[in-house]
C-alpha cells in the first residue's frame, strides 16, 4: 500500500487536505468519495507504507510538535467535537514531519471501528506505551479530553526540560570541536612549516621546541593510524554494547562517571517520578505504570532494578520500600515516596520529587557549564601558549647569538 496526498471538498464545500492510504490512486479516490470527500488533487508521496524509508520518515516527530497536537485534540474533544473530525482537523494543522500522515491513518482506523488507543498502538515510533496506555484509560473512564490535556502538559514539560539540557551542552561541545579542529590544523599544517625554518638555524633547539616538533611529525606521519585506532575503539565499543552483559555494564558505569554520573542519575530519577505520577494521576494502576516506565527509561541497569521493584510490589509491598532496597535511585526518592504513601498523595509527591530533581539537574548543569567554559578556555590557552613558546624560544636564542 502507498500514501497519497489529496486536496478535496467535503459535502459542505469546505476544502480539505490530508493523506490517505490505498493500494492505488483509483482506490484512494474511491476511499475519499466513500468518506464524503470529492478529490480535486491526488498525488503519491512516493513512499510505500511499511518500508524502511517510511518507518524512518515516521520517526521525525518532535516532542514539542506532539505536545501541541495533543493539546489541540484535547481542546476540540472538550468542546464536543467528534473524535474522527477532531483527528482530521489536527492532522491538517501539521505542516512539518509525518505527524499529519500518521494522524490521518489513525482517523481512518477510528472510522473503521477501532478504538483510539488501538489505532495509536499501530504507530509505536510515534506514540510510546505511556501515550497509548493513558489514552486507553481516558477512553475507558470517559475522560479522554482530560487525559489528553495531561499528556500535553507532560509532553511539553519533557520537551522544555530536554531543550534546556541540550542548550546547556551545546556551547561547550561546539567550543571543544572547534578548538580541537584549530589545534589539529596548527599541528599538521602550520607547525611543520615553521619547524623546518627553525631547523635551518643550525643551533641546539630547546626542549619545548623538540617536543612540539616530535608531536607534530608524529601527527603528520601517523594520522591515519590514529584515525584507524579511533574507528577500531568505536567499533569494539559498539560490538560490546550489543551484548547483554556489555550493555548492562555500560549502563551501570554511566552513573559512576565523576560529575556527569550523578547528574545523569538525577535526570533518570526525575523522569521516573514524573512519568509514574502522570500515569497514576490518569488512573493507570501502579503495576502497569511501573511496567511502562521500566520500558521507557532506556537503561538496562535501571530496568533490571525496576523489574525487582515491580515483583515486590506484585507480592504486596508498597513502592517506597522496594525502591530503597534496590539501592539504585537516590535515597530521597524512597523517603519522599513513603511520605506520599502514608498521606495517600503518592501522585502529588512524585510530581514534587520530579520538580525537585529537575531543578537540581538544571542548577548543577548550569554550575558545571559555568565551570567548564573557563576550564576549556584555560586548557586551549595553555596549549596555544606552549606552541607559541616552543616557536619563539629558538628565535630569541638566535637573536641573542647574533647580538
Amino acid at each position: 500500500m502507498a500514501l497519497y496526498e489529496y486536496s478535496a471538498f467535503d459535502a459542505l464545500g469546505k476544502k480539505q487536505h490530508g493523506v490517505v492510504e490505498a493500494l492505488s490512486q483509483k482506490a484512494a479516490g474511491r476511499k475519499l468519495r466513500d468518506e464524503g470527500l470529492f478529490p480535486t488533487k491526488l498525488t503519491t508521496t512516493g513512499n510505500p507504507v511499511g518500508t524502511t524509508a517510511q518507518r524512518i520518515f515516521f520517526r521525525r516527530v518532535s516532542a514539542a510538535q506532539m505536545g501541541v497536537a495533543t493539546r489541540q485534540l484535547a481542546t476540540m474533544l472538550a468542546a464536543g467535537m467528534p473524535l474522527a473530525e477532531a483527528l482530521m482537523m489536527v492532522a491538517e494543522q501539521q505542516t512539518q514531519g509525518s505527524l499529519g500522515a500518521v494522524l490521518t491513518r489513525v482517523r481512518d482506523d477510528v472510522l473503521q471501528g477501532s478504538a483510539l488507543h488501538s489505532a495509536l498502538q499501530a504507530h509505536p515510533k510515534i506514540f510510546p506505551p505511556l501515550y497509548t496506555s493513558m489514552v486507553q484509560v481516558g477512553e475507558t473512564s470517559g475522560t479522554l479530553d482530560k487525559v489528553l490535556l495531561q499528556l500535553a502538559e507532560f509532553t511539553d514539560e519533557q520537551a522544555r526540560f530536554n531543550s534546556q539540557f541540550k542548550a546547556a551542552l551545546t556551547y561547550p561541545i561546539l567550543m571543544f570541536l572547534v578548538g580541537s579542529g584549530v589545534l589539529l590544523f596548527l599541528m599538521t599544517f602550520v607547525v611543520p612549516k615553521i619547524t623546518r625554518m627553525l631547523e635551518d638555524l643550525e643551533q641546539a633547539l630547546p626542549l619545548p621546541t623538540l617536543l612540539l616538533m616530535s608531536f607534530s611529525q608524529f601527527l603528520a606521519t601517523y594520522w591515519w593510524l590514529l584515525l584507524l585506532l579511533v574507528v577500531a575503539i568505536f567499533w569494539a565499543g559498539q560490538r560490546f554494547s550489543l551484548t547483554a552483559g556489555g550493555r548492562l555494564w555500560l549502563d551501570r558505569k554511566k552513573y559512576s562517571v565523576p560529575l556527569l554520573g550523578p547528574l545523569a542519575l538525577q535526570n533518570a530519577t526525575a523522569r521516573f517520578a514524573r512519568t509514574t505520577a502522570t500515569l497514576l494521576s490518569s488512573g493507570v494502576p501502579l503495576l502497569t505504570a511501573l511496567e511502562i516506565v521500566q520500558n521507557l527509561l532506556g537503561n538496562n541497569y535501571l530496568q533490571q532494578a525496576l523489574e525487582v521493584v515491580r515483583e515486590k510490589v506484585t507480592e504486596g509491598a508498597g513502592l517506597s520500600t522496594p525502591l530503597y532496597e534496590a539501592g539504585v535511585f537516590p535515597a530521597m526518592l524512597s523517603q519522599m515516596t513513603a511520605v506520599g504513601e502514608r498521606s495517600g498523595e503518592l501522585e502529588g509527591m512524585l510530581f514534587k520529587i520530579a520538580e525537585m530533581y529537575e531543578h537540581q539537574v538544571q542548577t548543577r548543569l548550569n554550575g558545571l557549564m559555568a565551570l567548564l567554559e573557563p576550564l576549556m578556555i584555560l586548557l586551549m590557552g595553555t596549549v596555544v601558549g606552549f606552541i607559541v613558546l616552543a616557536i619563539l624560544l629558538p628565535i630569541f636564542q638566535a637573536s641573542q647569538g647574533i647580538g
